[in-house]
């Protein structure tokens, strides 16, 4: 068996190993090594990368030679090393994890325990599930929670991470867990065997396999940066150490630069924010009045432009509108085809292109396979009924667009 060295020394940088195993795993080149500091995926904790270092077997050449590790996973109880080139069984290795990554899994998934202790310590509200992704983490919580709750454990956190508690790890047997035993764990585990405890002192008991710090202060701060409703508990995103400083200059660059345009104070920013929108509700209602007032106009030009086609017993309207949203080609087409006896279709000049097809009653067009022949074509997507359909993201020449809009409205190819 592999000899993880992660679970007894997370911060062990740099190790020593033997290939025991090379070989291809789906396409990518593979290794087992008989020790590893390696982390593959698990337990809602990303894996390690970082280099596998060789000598150079030409007795003539010193240098070291090195393959990128860039994945581990676990496959059989076993860690799998996915390298950029391949290895050869039973040479002698030295691996070197990216600390960087390696030590901001630690900050994030200790932060984690101590978050989740102060939530089900403070409110009896549990954990049901963690995440960490490459920006931000997160924790599911069983019950729903106020802002005022989440801040008070979030202080709560913060004062058992700046009190720089010890991080310990400990191996014990199921029994010693059992009900009524010393050892009492926030969360019951159902993993066989021996467990690996992490112990944040007189705070945290938690069955985990992570990497985690040695100490709370390591992980320099844990905060909250959003909430939702989630399967009937909440869903938080929380960041620590080196994230919540990023996290920090993100919002402040975006608070800075909101300031900036709109003239006024970061306080001021939630009033200047629902004026705006106010504004433009009622900016949008104009243009709207505006719209309806010129697609009467444009209607009316088109209504007469219209080609009689005797199979139709109306006319065939084939047009390129430029400066007309998908609305405003909606509200045309049905101002159209109210009219007069007609088929149209209208498009948008800007690409990708909006279209809407439009047919008056009795005229025998589906409009709604027209525009499914001309997604086929042209890409795009879209739907509606027989008299009236409409799409967006078409490509294409305005021209192949105008002529095969055409050719389908005559053919009617329903």
């Amino acid at each position: 068996m592999i000899s993880r060295i992660y679970y007894t020394d997370p911060y062990c940088r740099r190790f020593d190993a033997t290939v025991r195993t090379a070989f291809v795993h789906d396409g990518r080149p593979a290794v087992l090594l008989d020790r590893t500091a390696f982390y593959p995926t698990s337990g809602g904790q990303p894996f390690d990368t970082g280099h596998l270092y060789t000598a150079s077997t030409a007795a003539d050449d010193p240098r070291t030679q090195s393959t990128d590790v860039v994945e581990t996973i676990e496959v059989n109880d076993d860690v799998v090393h996915l390298l950029s080139s391949p290895l050869s069984t039973g040479m002698a290795v030295q691996g070197e994890i990216d600390w960087t990554r390696r030590f901001d899994h630690m900050q994030q998934h200790t932060g984690q325990h101590v978050l989740s202790a102060a939530f089900d310590r403070l409110f009896s509200n549990r954990t049901t599930s963690f995440h960490m992704g490459p920006d931000a983490a997160t924790i599911d919580l069983a019950r729903e929670l106020s802002w005022e709750e989440i801040e008070r454990a979030e202080d709560e956190a913060n004062r058992i991470i700046w009190e720089d508690r010890g991080v310990s790890i400990r191996f014990v047997s199921p029994d010693m867990v059992k009900a009524g035993a010393a050892i009492v764990l926030r969360k019951e585990s159902s993993r066989e065997g021996v467990l690996r405890l992490i112990d944040v002192t007189d705070f945290d008991v938690s069955a985990c396999g992570g990497t985690h710090v040695s100490r709370t202060g390591a992980i320099g701060v844990v905060v909250v940066s959003a909430a939702e409703k989630f399967r009937g508990g909440t869903r938080l995103t929380f960041a620590c150490g080196n994230r919540a400083l990023r996290t920090f200059r993100g919002l402040r660059a975006a608070v800075s630069g909101s300031v900036r345009v709109l003239s006024v104070l970061p306080e001021e920013l939630p009033a200047a924010i629902n004026r705006l929108q106010g504004e433009s509700k009622e900016l949008r209602r104009s243009i709207r009045k505006f719209q309806e007032a010129l697609a009467e106009h444009e209607a009316e030009r088109l209504a007469a432009s219209g080609a009689l086609m005797a199979s139709h017993g109306g006319s065939v309207i084939v047009e390129v509108l430029d400066e007309w949203d998908s609305n405003g080609l909606k509200a045309i087409a049905l101002a159209v085809t109210a009219r007069t006896r007609a088929a149209v279709a209208l498009f948008s000049a800007s690409q990708p292109h909006a279209v809407v097809i439009a047919r008056s009653p009795g005229i025998p067009v589906d409009a709604h396979a027209v525009l499914r022949a001309l997604i086929e074509r042209f890409g795009g997507r879209g739907g509606g009924k027989p008299d009236l359909a409409q799409g967006g993201g078409l490509s294409g020449d305005l021209a192949d667009l105008h002529a095969s809009a055409r050719h389908l409205l005559i053919a009617d190819p329903s």
